[in-house]
């Protein structure tokens, strides 16, 4: 797709830049088209390259959008670049900052002997995958589809007895069944105490009645993310944690409902907030309402108190809010959405009604 290295070149006009070096697999993938587990590619202003070694000539020549050379180096990829660089005339590069080690950064400048000036425009670039196209969209679709399928697969599985590791095992595989290539991220499954922690991946704890058990999973289709949470109950959970869920449901339905393009990030996590800090758990929810998702897990916008940009049409995001109480345990619910002209499109099928199995 041209178009999506024209974005490049805009940065390189707006900043008066001569070249841009991608190095990122994630921004490779975006603008390239190449899946490979390295490469470097450089985008100038009117031509562009990927450098890779011998593994991955056949499938970068495959793979690459129109109008990028694949070039395979022979001694080193920095040797490859230097030469291509100087014919170029490059003297002001653009760089990810975030990707390229200090190491790696050094190694540059040693190589790339005609540059003068690296910039980090890793910001920049990152922006340009926010608005979401319709072939994006439908990969996204897909990846969604297939997580709600496997939450609608592990729902009968859930069982005292049955340990946590052995529910994500179960829900990788099926992903893979279904078509995925992999999880967008390693599958949470917190069950009991550990389900008042945010980020807790499945451990050795076997499931017991009265539980809440938060799945937070996701999987990559067509190089895509999905990412979706539930929690449900093994057995009849407590008062609190019941009055827990009914909270964090409203809170997420009233986030949904007021979305709307033209609001930023910070406002639309401040729906959700309200309603959880004004029923007494302040303390208790801890992170951001949401994130972008796209060809990674966590991307732009940014849906958090920190949330600075403006919601626009085309943007894919999380609406995740959840309350945490230690010793007790947590609740979480999470869907993928969509942003248009005309509010949300919930993108996650899978149902938000209370399960007590």
């Amino acid at each position: 797709m041209t178009q999506r290295l024209d974005l490049v070149r805009r940065i390189l006009e707006e900043e008066g830049l001569d070249g841009f070096l991608i190095t990122s697999r994630q921004n490779t993938f975006y603008f390239t088209n190449f899946t490979g587990s390295t490469s470097k590619c450089l985008v100038t202003r009117k031509k562009a390259y990927l450098v890779v070694d011998f593994r991955y000539t056949t499938q970068a020549k495959e793979q690459v959008f129109p109008g990028i050379e694949v070039i395979e180096f022979e001694k080193s990829a920095n040797e490859t670049l230097n030469s291509l660089c100087l014919n170029e005339n490059i003297n002001e590069m653009g760089i990810e900052g975030d990707d390229i080690t200090f190491s790696g950064f050094k190694n540059l400048q040693e190589s790339l002997t005609g540059v003068k000036n690296f910039r980090d425009f890793q910001n920049k670039l990152n922006d340009l995958r926010m608005i979401k196209d319709e072939g994006e969209i439908e990969k996204i679709r897909k990846a969604v589809d297939i997580a709600d399928k496997v939450f609608e697969y592990i729902l009968p599985l859930l069982k005292p007895g049955i340990k946590e590791i052995d529910i994500a095992a179960e829900m990788e595989y099926r992903m893979k069944k279904l078509g995925a290539s992999g999880p967008s991220f390693a599958t949470i499954v917190a069950s009991g105490p550990r389900s008042a922690m945010p980020h807790g991946v499945a451990g050795m704890r076997e499931l017991k009645s009265g539980d809440a058990v938060v799945l937070d999973f996701g999987a990559i289709s067509g190089g895509y993310c999905s990412d979706i949470t539930r929690t449900v109950f093994i057995g009849k959970p407590s008062e609190e944690l019941l009055k827990i869920y009914n909270i964090v449901l409203k809170a997420q339905l009233e986030a949904i409902d007021r979305a709307s393009a033209g609001m930023t990030g910070k406002d639309l996590d401040n729906c959700a907030r309200t309603i959880i800090y004004g029923a007494g758990y302040e303390k208790c929810f801890g992170h951001g309402l949401g994130h972008g998702v796209g060809v990674e897990i966590h991307e732009k916008p940014t849906v958090s108190p920190k949330g600075e940009e403006i919601l626009k049409s085309g943007m894919v995001f999380t609406i995740e809010p959840g309350i945490y109480v230690e010793g007790l345990g947590g609740v979480r619910i999470e869907d993928m959405v969509r942003m248009t002209d005309d509010g949300l499109e919930i993108l996650t099928k899978s149902t938000k009604d209370l399960i007590i199995l």
